[in-house]
């Protein structure tokens, strides 16, 4: 919530923890046709998707520690391209970016996940309390629901992106869905992925129930939290450490942005509630009507908030 950390590189206005040269070398990545990437804004249901994701590519095994999980799927705005060579396939690639910085090929998958602008906004409010240094005291919901309206935030403004994949979402190498339908009826999100991913994943799917039951119960919030809830602590060292033939250059970047003299605020897990509907405890009149006025602004001429339109969002 220091916007003293931020800066454009090439257009994008993103943290400084993440490094121009890596940043720049995602940026002419050119695709392999066996790369799926995962496009969304933060808090959008990143982590569940990815996780589902690869369940289904390894069959109901998928990696059990937040470490083997970062580079089964890496997020390559951090790890940088390397991460996407070294990755063992079959994998997933993680990204935030709007369409026009993605690395696009005509031959990889895309998988873009949205959510309502409402609880994305508490959900990151969360995400980024906890990367906030306590030198900066003012971190409360207002401060970080102004700086969200703005487009203030790494990645930049929420509808930036959302309408930039949004424009894509019926291209036949790019699966488009709501996380709130994920989670109104994952069982069947699930095999649509599956087919998404290859007709061979939905077949065995569907011929074996148990597996698809299985996948789904791996992917419960209490199973996640197993998974992810200290990875905070301990993943930049993890990566750090790794053996010679799975290290990272542009890893060695964050030795830079150690932990600030006095810590960081205190903030929820990694993996919080995944809930639908949490922003009706955080927003007060006056922000909703802020909101509701950027939202209209943002989208006029665009039916994209229809995504939502049996939310009863304000």
């Amino acid at each position: 919530m220091d916007l003293e950390s931020y800066r454009y590189v090439d257009g994008l206005w993103i943290h400084k923890i993440f490094h121009e040269d890596t940043l720049r070398s995602l940026f002419s990545y050119t695709p392999r046709p066996d790369d799926v990437f995962i496009a969304t804004y933060p808090k959008c249901g990143t982590t569940w998707t990815q996780y589902l994701i690869l369940n289904i590519l390894r069959k109901g095994e998928p990696p059990k520690t937040a470490l083997d999980f970062y580079l089964a799927s890496p997020f390559l705005e951090m790890m940088g391209v390397e991460a996407a060579e070294k990755m063992v396939r079959p994998g997933l690639l993680k990204v935030h970016l709007p369409f026009q910085w993605t690395p696009y090929s005509a031959n990889a998958k895309y998988i873009c996940v949205t959510r309502n602008p409402y609880d994305v906004c508490v959900s990151f409010y969360y995400h980024m309390k906890g990367f906030t240094p306590k030198s900066e005291k003012d971190v409360s919901f207002a401060r970080f629901h102004e700086l969200f309206i703005n487009g203030k935030l790494s990645w930049g403004d929420y509808f930036d992106h959302l309408l930039s994949w949004y424009e894509h979402r019926d291209s036949e190498n790019v699966l488009f869905f709501t996380y709130e339908k994920l989670k109104k009826d994952t069982a069947n999100w699930v095999l649509k992925i599956a087919d998404f991913l290859g007709e061979e994943y939905g077949e065995e799917l569907r011929k074996d129930p148990t597996l698809l039951r299985k996948i789904l119960d791996n992917c419960s919030l209490e199973n996640m939290k197993d998974v992810f809830n200290d990875s905070k602590k301990t993943l930049i060292k993890d990566l750090l450490s790794l053996p010679p033939e799975k290290s990272l250059k542009s890893v060695q970047v964050l030795r830079e942005f150690g932990t600030p003299t006095g810590g960081y605020h205190e903030s929820e897990s990694f993996i919080r509630k995944g809930v639908v509907g949490d922003w009706r405890s955080h927003f007060t009149p006056d922000q909703i009507e802020k909101t509701k006025e950027w939202i209209k602004k943002k989208t006029e001429g665009s039916d994209v908030m229809d995504l939502w339109k049996d939310m009863e969002l304000p």
